[in-house]
């Protein structure tokens, strides 16, 4: 059963999930357990599960981007 955290786009993984990610070519890079989250980056495509530390919140877009992105457009801004 997957559980949910505070946000829909935040997720706490469990057997099911992570199962689901790692055939989707996650494999690797998440533990049972971690915490993560559906965040938009500086990658082609739509967003993509990161571990929760690699992304922020923007509230105003009321979604996650991930760290290195968002630090980024902080700096062009």
């Amino acid at each position: 059963m997957e559980t949910i955290a505070a946000s829909p786009q935040k997720i706490i993984l469990d057997l099911q999930k992570l199962n689901e990610l790692n055939s989707r070519g996650y494999a690797g890079k998440f533990c049972l357990g971690d915490t993560v989250v559906l965040a938009c980056g500086g990658w082609e495509g739509g967003p993509r599960y990161l571990h929760e530390k690699d992304a922020v919140y923007d509230k105003v877009t009321r979604s996650y981007i991930e760290r290195k992105c968002y630090e980024a457009r902080k700096i062009n801004h």
